[in-house]
Order: structure tokens, then C-alpha cells, then sequence
């Protein structure tokens, strides 16, 4: 399956991203496996994660179906090495034209964080497949609505940092398709049962936001 396709298909049935920060590569494919079982096919593992390419390469080659990839990807350098590594998803905290155009360019999906409508319609300018809303304490539901009535139809907005499963349905109702979700679903060292709990906790709030 495309990551394009994958990408799409995760949106229309488990929108959520799972930010592992910290983790290591003798735990990616437990944490990558209890994600999958759940049905979570969106996993990002941050650069700044112990050795995280080879955590890349271990879920991407295990999970045919899951959209696995890099997040906090700042330079085009580390977009290339998240693709040899197999990576499809490349999840920026900023916007710099050029980690999006090489990630176009290689085919990845692409999700830089942005937080005005000049750096939302800047990104989207630049071949952005979706925008993180970053970091989402600052922004608002009421932001999130304000953004959505200007930019083009169908935008892709996903707000991260902060996300809960109590405040899930403020933001959707004003205009999220999704959520990035890092210490409240997984944090270093925690069991693969306990990110699966978690898991589900989330996915139980999304679906009672969704709407019809």
C-alpha cells in the first residue's frame, strides 16, 4: 500500500498518531505491535529518540500496513535518512520548505507543525499533505475553527501537544481531522500492555468524537 494510501485510510478510520518519544529500538517492535493490534496505523518515532532509525527500520519492515516514519525531521538530510531506513512519514515541530519538498519529492507524507494561517498556507504551498497544529496548548478550539474557515477545503489540520482523551471533542468539533498523541499514550520504558490500554482509551474518545 502507497503511504499516501495508508495515510488516508488512517484518517478515515483511527486518526491519531502515536508519538514515541524515547523510545528504543528493543522496544519498537513490541510498541509498534501493541499500536497495530489496536488498529493504530499512524506511528512517528522523533529523531531526538535513542538510535531511532533502526526503530524506524524495525516497525516499517514489520508493519507493511502501518504509516511509520520520523518525527521532529528539521533538515532534508534527515528526511533522506528516514526514507533509507524505510520510513513513509516524515512529522516536522516547524515549517522549513525544504524538509517538505524532499519529503514531496520522495514520495513521504508530510506533516510540518505550524501555527499562524502565514506558515499553514506557506506549508501547504509547499506540497504540505497536513498540518500539525504545534504545540496545541497554544492553540485554541476556537483557533482551530478561525484556521479552517480560511484555509482551502478539506485541510488536513492535526493538533498535537496536550491532547487528552476530555479535550479531543472541542477540538473536532471545531475543525481537527486528527491528534498527535506522545507522553499521554507512551512514555520510555513503559510496557507494550500499558501503551495498548492507553491505546484504546484514546481511540474510545475519538470515536465519541467523530462526526457523523
Amino acid at each position: 500500500m502507497r503511504p499516501h494510501d495508508k495515510y488516508a485510510a488512517a484518517l478515515a478510520h483511527i486518526p491519531l498518531i502515536a508519538i514515541l518519544r524515547g523510545l528504543r529500538p528493543d522496544e519498537a517492535l513490541p510498541v509498534g505491535q501493541a499500536l497495530a493490534v489496536t488498529g493504530w496505523s499512524l506511528i512517528e518515532v522523533p529523531l531526538n529518540s535513542p538510535q531511532p532509525l533502526q526503530s524506524i527500520e524495525a516497525m516499517s519492515a514489520a508493519l507493511p500496513q502501518t504509516l511509520v516514519g520520523a518525527g521532529t525531521v528539521l533538515t532534508a538530510a534527515d528526511v533522506r535518512n528516514v526514507h533509507a531506513a524505510g520510513g513513509q512519514l516524515v512529522v516536522s515541530p516547524n515549517f522549513n520548505g525544504d524538509v517538505v519538498r524532499e519529503a514531496v519529492r520522495l514520495g513521504m507524507v508530510c506533516l510540518p507543525g505550524v501555527m499562524t494561517a502565514t506558515e499553514a498556507f506557506a506549508a501547504l504551498d509547499a506540497g504540505a499533505h497536513g498540518l500539525k497544529l504545534f504545540p496545541a496548548e497554544m492553540i485554541t478550539p476556537a483557533v482551530v475553527k478561525a484556521l479552517s474557515a480560511v484555509l482551502p477545503e478539506g485541510t488536513r489540520l492535526m493538533p498535537v501537544g496536550g491532547i487528552t482523551p476530555a479535550n479531543m471533542a472541542a477540538f473536532r468539533s471545531a475543525g481537527a481531522c486528527g491528534f498527535g498523541i506522545g507522553s499521554a499514550l507512551y512514555q520510555p520504558g513503559m510496557s507494550a500492555a500499558s501503551v495498548t490500554e492507553n491505546a484504546m482509551q484514546f481511540i474510545a474518545a475519538c470515536a465519541g468524537t467523530i462526526r457523523a
